[in-house]
């Protein structure tokens, strides 16, 4: 346990951060999940607005610095290839 009040006050800090963060976290899995849902019923034009919000939220994660932004383009061309792969089946 901490000692200094410095230290309880950054315990504080982390757990604010940390619920904080998960929101987000949680917004893009969300977001990605229904993209992947539109996917897998073959359904293209609702996985391409999907895929829109599921932009929004993978920025938003960048931009807070929840997820690395080499990480976020990887997620965002994975999800433009499987959309892609719809219209060619």
């Amino acid at each position: 346990m901490p000692q200094l009040k410095a230290a309880k006050k950054d315990i504080r800090k982390n757990q604010r951060r940390r619920t904080k963060n998960d929101r987000w976290r949680v917004a893009m899995r969300e977001a990605t999940h229904a993209v992947r849902d539109a996917i897998k019923a073959h359904d293209k034009t609702l996985a391409q607005k999907a895929y829109q919000a599921a932009q929004k939220a993978i920025d938003r994660a960048v931009r807070r610095h929840v997820l690395h932004a080499n990480k976020a383009a990887r997620k965002k061309s994975r999800l433009l290839k499987s959309i892609a792969n719809i219209a060619a089946k």
